[in-house]
């Protein structure tokens, strides 16, 4: 799934980043995302996260059909102020994501926490999260 084109995402902006340079999705420099401070919302910065979260998830789960990933929990934290483009990336050790599989095939569901860091246009880590999905097997939307 390109989270790029769900209809929130596509309302705000928000792209896919060059996989290239390790980043999953970004919102470009605009001053549409900017707060009072000049510097980037942090709802902005949230709907980075989640959505680099997303990204993540896809493309674990891109030969499996029919799973339905719902955000059950977002924690953050920001750290710096941000400026320009902001882009979300993600690391997760091999062996948590083959748990995921492993159950999710077992189960028929899983809880995955994905940590992700939102880094701004100069290089710097201005928010980390951990977003937190309920991911079902078969089920319906």
């Amino acid at each position: 799934m390109d989270v790029s084109q769900l209809p929130f995402n596509r309302l705000i902006g928000l792209e896919l980043a060059n996989p290239d340079n390790g980043f999953l999705v970004c919102l470009p420099d605009k001053l549409q995302y900017t707060n009072h401070l000049g510097t980037v919302h942090g709802s902005a910065l949230l709907a980075v996260a989640e959505a680099g979260s997303g990204a993540f998830l896809s493309r674990q789960f891109s030969d499996t059909s029919g799973i339905v990933p719902v955000v059950r929990k977002l924690e953050a934290k920001f750290r710096k102020p941000a400026s320009g483009q902001v882009s979300a990336r993600c690391n997760v050790p091999v062996a948590e994501t083959e748990r995921w599989s492993t159950e999710l095939a077992s189960r028929g569901r899983v809880v995955a926490a994905i940590p992700v860091e939102v880094v701004d246009g100069a290089g710097v880590v201005v928010m980390s999260a951990v977003v937190e999905w309920f991911i079902v097997q078969g089920a319906s939307h």
